[in-house]
């Protein structure tokens, strides 16, 4: 969230997380909830999607469809993506706000203020199949066994590199090493650089990440210890000092999370980190570059190859909300219809239960809009590779709250620029994230 966020809702960073442990009763099962009254609505929240084509089918057909059917009006709000967070806090400060709220990463610093969503994942398990981990080590704590979130779906996060620079030099971006010097020859040959973020926001964020854990970095282990301490951290901030120097330029320390978008189609970079909205909207547009643009995996690094989600979509239901059954019921037949929200996001929304697109490998191995037809196949094995915030442990309360003050950001921000050694950027972060872990566990959620 940003600080001119915070200021527009009234709400520090401070007030979110203090607003998000806040004790309220306990909800009962899903099936066994009594309404107190007939709902007659169903306010949901959601992010402004990067593929309108999205919005548009879930907005006017499909929840129109559903409300027709389960005799409920539904009303559907989009924010843009910075505003969630603090739109989140505020809804908690005011007890009262939407049914169903949607974030892009794991909220689960408002578990005490949510619905549970046990039996949700289970309902839709008994029709679909098994959740995949990453949506379950994204909306679930092992400590208290709630589920504090519900994802319907992940975004992968592949490379999007220029084919053209690249096939220039000869190279491909497979490795973070390759992306260094693949990405200094094209920008000393032509001054375009590489454009990965190093700012307070959501691509940073999970860019660092990426890296961290390429290199064998973790904020935790598998049970939740903190652990970023590491020699291994140590050498990813080092990496990607070398990286700023060698490959980009300061225009990064001040992107938002459509910067990498907007630079890659204005072909002003030659490598970013994204979605495959990068593309999309390439395509959509008719722009010509989007011919020259690639996607590949997840770069490896020198421990393994490892990228993260781009976005996490996750559900939460607050214990205030009006229409508790309804939003309930909603997620499950969602799940059910997901196919229709894959194809309607062109891609973009990969499933959390894959048995309801089982014909997805075919599907982006022939898109009629790319170029070539294959080229989002590359993304077949995404799950090979992409993993949770918070990898090898769960995305609980500390590594939410971590993610969401941008301490990595930060850290790494300072150790490119020179602003601390990338000793000094290590040992700042560490004091902070202890500061985080005690203040979790001394409110048991850890």
């Amino acid at each position: 969230m940003s600080s001119r966020a915070s200021r527009r809702i009234g709400l520090s960073r401070r007030d979110v997380i203090k607003s998000a442990v806040g004790a309220a009763a306990a909800v009962g099962p899903f099936f066994h909830v009594t309404p107190a009254r007939a709902a007659k609505t169903l306010k949901i929240l959601q992010w402004s999607h990067f593929v309108p084509a999205y919005d548009k089918w879930f907005n006017n057909t499909y929840t129109k469809e559903w409300g027709a059917k389960n005799g409920t009006e539904v009303i559907v709000d989009n924010i843009n993506l910075a505003l969630l967070e603090s739109r989140a806090a505020a809804e908690v400060s005011a007890q009262k706000g939407h049914d169903l709220f949607m974030l892009l990463m794991p909220p689960s610093v408002f578990e005490d203020q949510v619905v549970p969503m046990n039996d949700v994942y289970a309902e839709c398990e008994k029709a679909n199949g098994k959740a995949i981990d990453l949506g379950i080590k994204s909306t679930y704590n092992p400590k208290t066994k709630r589920y504090f979130a519900f994802s319907d779906s992940y975004v992968p996060d592949p490379v999007n590199y220029r084919t053209d620079l690249w096939g220039d030099i000869g190279m491909k971006p497979d490795t973070w090493d390759d992306i260094r010097v693949g990405g200094k020859k094209i920008k000393d040959k032509t001054r375009i650089p590489v454009g990965i973020g190093l700012s307070a926001e959501i691509d940073t964020g999970v860019a660092m990440r990426a890296i961290m854990y390429s290199f064998g970095a973790h904020e935790q282990d598998e049970a939740g210890n903190l652990t970023i301490n590491s020699k291994n951290t140590l050498e990813a901030l080092r990496f990607v000092k070398g990286l700023f120097e060698d490959c980009m330029t300061p225009e990064v320390l001040a992107w938002d999370a459509s910067s990498n978008n907007r630079q890659m189609l204005a072909g002003r970079s030659s490598l970013v980190l994204n979605a495959i909205s990068v593309t999309r909207t390439g395509e959509n547009q008719k722009m010509a570059i989007h011919e020259k643009i690639a996607v590949a995996k997840a770069a490896r690094g020198p421990v393994r190859r490892m990228g993260l989600e781009h976005v996490m979509d996750c559900y939460v239901i607050w214990k205030f909300a009006e229409n508790i059954p309804g939003a309930q019921k909603f997620l499950v037949d969602y799940i059910a219809n997901f196919k229709e929200a894959f194809l309607a996001s062109e891609f973009y929304n990969f499933p959390c239960f894959p048995q309801t697109v089982p014909d997805l490998k075919q599907l982006i191995s022939n898109d009629k809009k790319a170029v070539p037809p294959d080229k989002y196949a590359v993304l077949e094995d995404v799950l090979d590779w992409a993993t949770n915030i918070g990898y090898p442990g769960y995305s609980t309360a500390p590594i939410s709250d971590t993610y969401q003050t941008w301490l990595l950001n930060t850290a790494f921000a300072e150790a490119a620029t020179g602003a601390e050694t990338p000793e000094d950027a290590l040992k700042k972060l560490d004091t902070k994230m202890k500061a985080i872990w005690a203040k979790w566990k001394e409110r048991g959620m850890i």
